[in-house]
């Protein structure tokens, strides 16, 4: 579908603006001559990320919890994404009020400053958290997959596309939902790939690994996550439904290491697995995206080795890395 065509001229609000996702969305809703609104309180996300759109946006610095301050930025809104919450599942794990709070709290907030303002569409990211582990016999996690969260953080994922679904029935209100399964890419300063590649920066001839390595995820570049919910967002048969969102080409942790270590070009390091991971890990994450391609016709457009270099690029022209 014509994105453009669609976006042109739209007053749209992203929360979590400033995060890794966030930042990115916000860069093409501004390519595609929309008045991007956002909102961030900064305790993940960085003004940095959003240094190219800045003067082409209106950004709050607070918490989506700030009421007034939601008020300020949400009337007029013809499509809002809601993309701000705790992503970390080991914080979840360690401080699950931090995580009720970032994520159920604000989900909550959200909704009704979009019922106070007569908001438009609502694009809600969860998680392929709520589904934990596999129940299937191919491994893979379609939309209809069992809800077993193992994490506060995909329980409260949960709970928010619930919350979601009952103002929908109560408010109608125009909402779609997308489960995340894993994004990789520029600006993302945590999580498994730049934590490999800051160790490899740090000493390139060790490397620790957390887990088996056999634990399986199924990346999908930022700029295709964002492609996904801009889709999403627009699309007019995806009102109501929920979409997986991962590049369908899952890798196991212990075959991610050696793409990496191939990526950056240096010698084979020593690399030792740990065999332990942290509470709420879930060994296998692989998404089914049959409904989003045949429904939305969206496909990855860059892929996991691309990506790979694109990331590599990044963090060695950020951290000055010998690669």
């Amino acid at each position: 579908m014509n994105l453009k065509e669609f976006y042109a001229g739209k007053t749209v609000l992203v929360t979590g603006g400033a995060g890794f996702i966030g930042s990115h969305l916000v860069d093409h809703l501004v390519a595609l001559g929309c008045k991007v609104r956002a909102i961030d309180d900064l305790s993940d996300g960085l003004a940095e990320n959003l240094a190219e759109a800045m003067d082409h946006i209106e950004f709050r610095e607070g918490s989506i919890t700030d009421a007034p301050l939601l008020d300020a930025l949400m009337p007029g809104c013809d499509v809002v994404f809601h993309l701000s919450a705790n992503a970390s599942v080991p914080r979840s794990s360690e401080n699950p009020a931090y995580d009720f709070e970032r994520n159920m709290a604000g989900t909550f907030a959200v909704l009704e400053s979009m019922r106070r303002h007569g908001a438009g569409r609502l694009i809600f990211a969860s998680s392929a958290a709520v589904y934990g582990e596999p129940q299937t016999e191919d491994g893979r996690m379609s939309e209809d997959h069992p809800f077993v969260p193992k994490s506060p953080y995909g329980g409260t994922k949960l709970a928010g596309e619930f919350m979601i679904d009952a103002y929908t029935r109560c408010y109608d209100m125009d909402h779609r939902r997308v489960r995340i399964f894993n994004t990789f890419g520029p600006r993302q300063r945590k999580y498994v790939m730049f934590d490999l590649l800051e160790k490899l920066r740090r000493d390139p001839k060790n490397l620790e690994v957390m887990g088996t390595g056999e634990q399986k995820r199924d990346y999908n570049y930022v700029a295709d996550t964002v492609l996904a919910l801009m889709t999403v967002a627009a699309h007019p048969e995806a009102r109501g439904n929920v979409y997986n969102i991962a590049g369908g080409r899952p890798v196991s942790i212990r075959d991610l290491v050696e793409k990496i270590i191939d990526t950056t070009g240096i010698a084979r390091p020593e690399i030792t697995y740990t065999m332990q991971s942290w509470p709420g890990d879930v060994m296998s994450m692989v998404a089914d995206t049959s409904r989003i391609e045949t429904e939305l016709d969206y496909k990855p457009a860059v892929g996991l080795e691309d990506g790979l270099k694109n990331l590599r690029d990044w963090h060695r022209e950020l951290y000055g890395a010998p690669w």
